[in-house]
């Protein structure tokens, strides 16, 4: 097995003291763990798709644009 260092602020290496009994080495193994399957994942999903970056952010503006307009008439703007 190979080493990494990781870098936290030192507040959360504060709240990380005070469960000693945690091994956070083994929390950071898993939650990248986790990450490298979800991005493993979502590349095979999108390896064939024609969706471009300017396509998301396209949509994102547009949702977000609806959202902002559906909030607003809510709160009886």
């Amino acid at each position: 097995m190979v080493s990494i260092t990781l870098s936290v602020p030192q507040e959360l290496k504060q709240e990380m003291d005070f469960f000693q009994d945690i091994n956070w080495s083994a929390v950071a193994r898993e939650a990248i763990k986790r990450k490298v399957f979800m991005l493993a994942k979502f590349k095979e999903f999108t390896k064939d798709s024609s969706f471009s970056e300017e396509d998301a952010l396209r949509l994102g503006r547009e949702v977000n644009r609806k959202l902002a307009k559906r909030y607003s008439k809510n709160r009886g703007n």
